[in-house]
């Protein structure tokens, strides 16, 4: 079985040695990086499946960081770990492209199982989940939809949406088990924010004029193939 190979950036060292010494205890190939500089610069040769990024770093914080990496590799997956949760950071994490956003203190249990949502292991490589509909192929394990030669990388709530809708082809969606499943309770604000990330996900699948995410009246959503 390959290894998963993550690049892991914060200069904490204490706390780092301890995550570090959990994930490589599940299995996992773990590159310690004690800066952003230096993160950066191992990130060609390690060739990580996983990038982990602290923010508030030395010589180039993660933000930097992961525009840097962004530009190098857009497939990639990329989390943010920090003790920075403002509404504002986590925005400007997911307009860089991360792929979530763990805020410190987090138990190491709860980073496992995120990385595990997000890889599953087959016996020689990384194994994808991923969505076919109209000319559209959806790659859940790395947030990015494909049309043709055009790519696009949504966030992981967008992503959890979209695989949903995307099970569901042709089939409304109940919109209080999209919020529950994504939210986890379907309070007015996160049906708010759900109209929201439709939107955002209607943009996304704009390169494909075969599919449509439909709203249904007191019903949900529903995402449509053009026969």
């Amino acid at each position: 079985m390959k290894a998963l190979k993550i690049l892991f950036a914060d200069d904490d060292l204490k706390y780092s040695m301890l995550l570090k010494r959990f994930l490589e205890a599940e299995g996992y190939e773990v590159t310690y990086a004690g800066n952003g500089r230096i993160a950066l610069e191992q990130f060609p040769a390690v060739k990580p499946d996983l990038v982990l990024l602290d923010i508030n770093m030395p010589e180039l914080n993660g933000f930097e960081v992961a525009e840097h990496i962004r530009a190098l590799d857009r497939n990639v997956l990329l989390f943010f770990l920090s003790d920075r949760s403002d509404k504002a950071d986590r925005l400007k994490g997911f307009d860089l492209r991360a792929n979530d956003y763990l805020a410190k203190p987090f138990y190491p249990e709860e980073l496992l199982a995120r990385i595990r949502e997000r890889f599953q292991c087959g016996d020689d490589m990384v194994q994808t989940e991923m969505y076919s509909f109209g000319n559209t192929v959806f790659n859940y394990t790395t947030n990015e939809i494909r049309t043709g030669n055009n790519k696009t990388l949504i966030t992981s709530r967008q992503a959890e949406i979209l695989r949903m809708l995307a099970k569901n082809v042709n089939v409304s969606v109940d919109r209080d088990s999209l919020l529950n499943k994504v939210w986890g309770a379907s309070s007015y604000a996160n049906s708010l924010a759900l109209n929201v990330q439709i939107s955002y996900l209607r943009r996304a699948l704009r390169n494909d004029n075969t599919v449509k995410i439909d709203s249904l009246m007191r019903k949900g959503y529903m995402l449509r193939e053009d026969s």
